[in-house]
């Protein structure tokens, strides 16, 4: 028996009245639905990050980042701000440095003409640099697509490609887990 992979569900945005939980909770019902997952929901309106770097960390800021560290792969659910990702968002990758390494990160974007797009575009060269390795298949919502109860419009096509990102998320955070185990245990081989 596999051990389920544990996925943070990242939501980016902090602003007042902003959208991300929406969206979501809709990525978290579709994930709740497949096997061998373990999702957490690791949002960053909670995370009380401070605005500027510091090693010193909130008691929710430590558990913040204790969750990131403890997931096997990541999906984060970001706006596109500007043409990019929210600062709450690059501010938070930047804490937790290290922890992203090896992982993989899938993208459920929103927002715009681009539905976000742009943000994801510019969010790949980030997780690069920390090792990360980020997943080709997204989910991009254009404009503000749901209805008053946080479902998609477009139910068919959002869930097809929420299922291919998790099919890829899936193959990718154990063939990383079993890397990221091997090499554990070759270094305390060594």
């Amino acid at each position: 028996m596999t051990t389920p992979l544990r996925i943070a569900l990242v939501v980016a945005s902090t602003r007042e009245g902003r959208f991300g939980p929406t969206v979501a909770r809709w990525f978290e019902t579709i994930a709740a639905g497949r096997t061998g997952i373990e999702l957490t929901v690791a949002d960053l309106a909670d995370a009380d990050l401070p605005a500027h770097w510091t090693p010193d960390l909130s008691p929710r800021g430590r558990a913040f980042v204790e969750d990131l560290a403890e997931a096997d792969a990541y999906v984060v659910v970001t706006p596109e701000y500007n043409h990019s990702f929210p600062a709450s968002l690059k501010q938070a990758i930047d804490i937790a440095g290290p922890i992203w390494r090896r992982k993989p990160v899938g993208f459920v974007s929103y927002g715009g003409l681009s539905g976000g797009l742009r943000a994801v575009e510019q969010l790949r060269p980030v997780f690069a640099e920390l090792h990360a390795t980020t997943l080709r298949e997204t989910v991009s919502f254009h404009q503000f697509p749901f209805d008053e109860t946080g479902i998609p419009h477009d139910t068919d096509g959002a869930q097809t490609a929420a299922a291919v990102l998790l099919d890829d998320l899936l193959w990718w955070g154990h063939a990383l887990r079993t890397g990221r185990h091997h090499d554990k245990a070759s270094n305390e081989a060594a």
